[in-house]
């Protein structure tokens, strides 16, 4: 579906809405606290913790109902494709961050942006249910708890932004005989830092970003560490071509249209060919089961050398579970297990909110663009940050809440029910062919931005921007699709957004040329992709010819 299914902004007919809640006080609560002050309404947003930064907030315990992190995690989006549009990161911060880094810019920008006042931290959200009138007024009823107090209030609206990395996912019933083991067994989510586990066996099951993380740590002191992977992944560095941050490089708006455009066989030879491109996956035991589909990389920069190393293993899925063994697939065991890690991800809840409200259609998430659920009568409800993409977290949940609160005003009509169901069934062909599974919450990061910032008129100009500004577009659509370019026009335009593009490599390289040895050299942006594009013409005559 396109977005020309919205009616011109100029048509719509504009509906004050006095009083958001907004659930959730870290990355996607301060956005979407800030953009309805943008636009003139009233949030309240309630935070179960003790500070913002949700998932960021790092505690040495884990806390129930609350996202949880280790104390080693770092960013895997660069600072220039992480930070919010019109705020960027101090030049002097690392690219790369260490969580406490971040959780310090989250900090700086609710200051900044004097988000604090709009926050009840230590409450928690016990119920969200529509009113008797809710057909007519699409009103809330919101209680909440504080030192063991119930409130009742009303809302107009109401904003989720509780996260999706909160409810463990530990698929027990898939791993026979794990009943028996007599070893320490838990969730990646309790593992806080690697000293307890010093010449211990350790098994991780899973071969996401946390799976990697924990096992290339405690390869350092353990015993021995074994990941076991029933389907594989491409294992990407942070450091990418000539030495810059991968995203910098790989998230183009030229090369997500050359992905988009050229086809299928090439597009996807060319993809296997860059994720290849700094060791051979199947040499490792990392090669996915299929390599063509665009499933989430893992980032990480050590496994690659623990494996050579010979301190991280890499093995099928477990057959069964013994009473201090594992049994892979394979038929190799792995013996005097101490400790299992299940490194498997989450499932997303709203515990607060009537399953039906979301899971609309046979149990399954059902949002028109990843926010909003169709068949509600008034579109006063919306979910913010249930997408994952290769692009970073805060400018993506940034434009989800500056649309949302404009359907929300109601500035911005969502098309008919019938016509978000039909966008959402074809967006989920679409996810099956590009990631092997249409109820994933992956989308295509440039693609899914571009499509929300046309809803709000925030979408740049591309054949404009080279006739009127040649220098900012070649920046625009041949280097990164940095957040500044959904703030070059639209509601919500920053005066800096074009001086914070044309001066993102200075702030890229600044961190880094503590010792100068020469000019610090930026990146030839013709050069990063001539030589695709040179390959696939090539590759295309070549298969012209042959076929």
């Amino acid at each position: 579906m396109e977005p020309d299914l919205f009616l011109p902004q100029a048509l719509c007919k504009a509906t004050m809405v006095k009083k958001v809640a907004i659930i959730g006080a870290g990355i996607s609560g301060l956005a979407s606290i800030r953009s309805c002050l943008e636009e003139g309404l009233e949030p309240t947003c309630f935070e179960k913790g003790e500070d913002v930064g949700g998932l960021w907030k790092f505690s040495d315990h884990v806390e129930e109902g609350r996202a949880s992190i280790y104390q080693s995690v770092f960013t895997n989006s660069s600072k220039e494709m992480t930070c919010f549009p019109d705020f960027p990161f101090p030049d002097d911060f690392p690219n790369f961050m260490h969580n406490s880094k971040l959780q310090e810019y989250i900090t700086m920008f609710a200051k900044e942006k004097n988000l604090l006042k709009y926050i009840q931290f230590k409450t928690i959200v016990s119920s969200v249910n529509k009113r008797p009138d809710f057909s007519t007024t699409g009103q809330w009823d919101v209680i909440t708890e504080k030192d063991g107090k119930k409130e009742s209030a009303v809302f107009d609206a109401v904003m989720i932004c509780s996260g999706h990395h909160v409810y463990p996912n530990i698929p027990k019933e898939s791993f026979p005989g794990i009943k028996l083991f007599k070893g320490t067994c838990f969730h990646s989510r309790d593992y806080k830092e690697p000293g307890m586990f010093k010449g211990k066996r350790v098994l991780v099951i899973g071969l996401g970003n946390s799976g990697c993380d924990i096992a290339s740590e405690l390869s350092h002191i353990a015993e021995k560490v074994i990941i076991s992977s029933r389907s594989g992944s491409w294992v990407m560095s942070r450091v990418w071509d000539e030495g810059y941050p991968w995203d910098m490089l790989f998230i183009t708006r030229f090369e997500t249209f050359l992905k988009n455009t050229l086809p299928t066989v090439i597009s996807d030879w060319w993809y296997m060919k860059q994720m290849n491109a700094r060791f051979k996956h199947e040499n490792y035991g990392l090669m996915p089961l299929n390599g063509t589909l665009r499933k989430e990389p893992v980032f990480n920069d050590e496994l690659p050398a623990r494996i050579l190393c010979g301190v991280v293993t890499i093995k099928p899925n477990v057959k069964e579970f013994t009473e201090d063994s594992a049994i892979f697939e394979d038929g190799t065991v792995f013996k005097s297990i101490d400790c299992v890690i299940f490194a498997t991800g989450y499932n997303y809840a709203y515990p607060f909110l009537d399953d039906s409200i979301i899971k609309s259609r046979d149990n399954e998430v059902t949002l028109f663009k990843g926010i909003f659920p169709p068949p509600l009568e008034k579109p006063t409800l919306a979910v913010i940050g249930l997408v994952q993409s290769l692009g970073a977290v805060i400018p993506t949940t940034d434009l989800q809440s500056r649309w949302a609160v404009q359907v929300i005003k109601g500035t911005c009509p969502l098309p008919s029910v019938k016509d978000m169901m039909n966008d959402i069934d074809e967006k989920m062909g679409k996810k099956l062919k590009l990631f092997g599974k249409s109820d994933t919450i992956q989308t295509d990061y440039v693609v899914y931005m571009d499509e929300l910032a046309s809803f709000i008129g925030a979408k740049p100009n591309i054949p404009w921007l080279f006739l009127t500004d040649p220098k900012l577009a070649l920046e625009v659509y041949f280097g990164p699709c940095t957040p500044y370019q959904f703030r070059l026009v639209g509601p919500g335009k920053w005066p800096g957004a074009r001086n914070a593009i044309l001066t993102q490599w200075d702030r890229l390289l600044k961190p880094m040329t503590t010792r100068v040895v020469g000019s610090p050299l930026k990146p030839c942006l013709f050069c990063n992709w001539f030589r695709p594009v040179l390959i696939s013409v090539v590759s295309i005559a070549a298969f012209i010819v042959l076929f």
